[in-house]
């Protein structure tokens, strides 16, 4: 808190002082009061002013300017309330008072929405799980019936609930992560079987290298989101996957290209933003956006967790 700044915030206390020390003076000269006793009465009035301002400015200015530090400091500002003390003087406790009510009622507020957040997503999961039955049911009769027909749009299905489901958990997946060695080779064999009927439908040649290597991370996970990329290589034209792998001592970099139509120079800053389709999703088949986003969720999340897991990092090429 800034002296001039209080000084400015008083000057109609100072003036209400000035227009009364003078009805003073008046009244002492109307009784003939001697000078030197006006000038004694007008000093001490003058020297308990400013006593009293000087201490209240600094009383204010230790809370004040400890207060706006706390605010700079913080990364959190709405935790702002936890980090004061209660003040000594009367306006401080006040604002003391209204911080933490302000606090204690955003504080239900947010728990009020946590747990309508947490019961929806619940909802989804369980819906998710309960569709997906008779989603694979009908794609086990079309192959035991030899109908192909409707495979690829029952398979497309398929991957858009899955899509809800990992997004619906990706928010609070390290909470469902199972940390333990995983095989590159065989998660990547894993979606390739996975991914069988579409690749040879569309030609496609798969070329890996250097993957005999087992990294510790979400077998689950991990598939997911080879399955993304993969898929988003299939949408988009290509003809040839080649996925390579380098070992470092304080990481594993997976890098995943194709010889498909490419991503424009102008998109590449934004294609793991949420919903952000680009140039490509509007002229090809239809995206949602969302692959991309809910992979570079998932690959951030071990850089914040507290598993001593080594980093898995997609690097989308060409």
């Amino acid at each position: 808190m800034k002296l001039t700044d209080y000084l400015k915030d008083r000057l109609t206390a100072y003036l209400i002082y000035g227009i009364s020390w003078l009805l003073v003076l008046i009244f002492m000269a109307a009784f003939r009061i001697s000078f030197q006793a006006i000038v004694i009465v007008s000093l001490i009035l003058l020297l308990s002013i400013i006593f009293a301002e000087v201490w209240g400015y600094f009383r204010k200015k230790s809370y004040y300017d400890k207060l706006l530090h706390c605010l700079d400091e913080l990364d959190k500002k709405y935790l702002l309330s936890e980090m004061t003390e209660d003040p000594d003087f009367l306006d401080g406790r006040i604002l003391y008072e209204v911080m933490q009510e302000t606090n204690k009622s955003m504080c239900e507020h947010i728990a009020g929405h946590r747990r309508e957040n947490k019961e929806f997503r619940e909802y989804i999961e369980l819906w998710v799980h309960e569709i997906k039955l008779p989603v694979a049911s009908v794609q086990l009769m079309c192959h035991n019936d030899g109908n192909t027909k409707y495979a690829e749009q029952l398979k497309r299905i398929d991957d858009y609930i899955e899509n809800v489901l990992y997004y619906a958990r990706s928010r609070n997946a390290e909470k469902d992560y199972i940390i333990k060695p995983v095989s590159l080779k065989r998660a990547f064999a894993d979606i390739a079987v996975k991914n069988r009927e579409e690749l040879q439908e569309r030609n496609i040649t798969l070329h890996t290298e250097d993957l005999d290597m087992d990294v510790m991370t979400d077998g689950k996970w991990l598939g997911f989101i080879l399955g993304q990329i993969m898929g988003n290589s299939m949408k988009y034209e290509a003809s040839e996957i080649t996925v390579t792998a380098e070992d470092f001592p304080d990481k594993t970099v997976l890098h995943f290209r194709d010889n498909g139509c490419g991503i424009p120079e102008h998109d590449m800053p934004y294609i793991f933003e949420k919903s952000f389709t680009g140039e490509n999703g509007r002229t090809h088949r239809k995206s949602t956006g969302m692959g991309l986003y809910i992979v570079k969720k998932l690959c951030d999340l071990p850089r914040s967790s507290s598993h001593s897991a080594r980093m898995i990092y997609m690097m989308y090429g060409e």
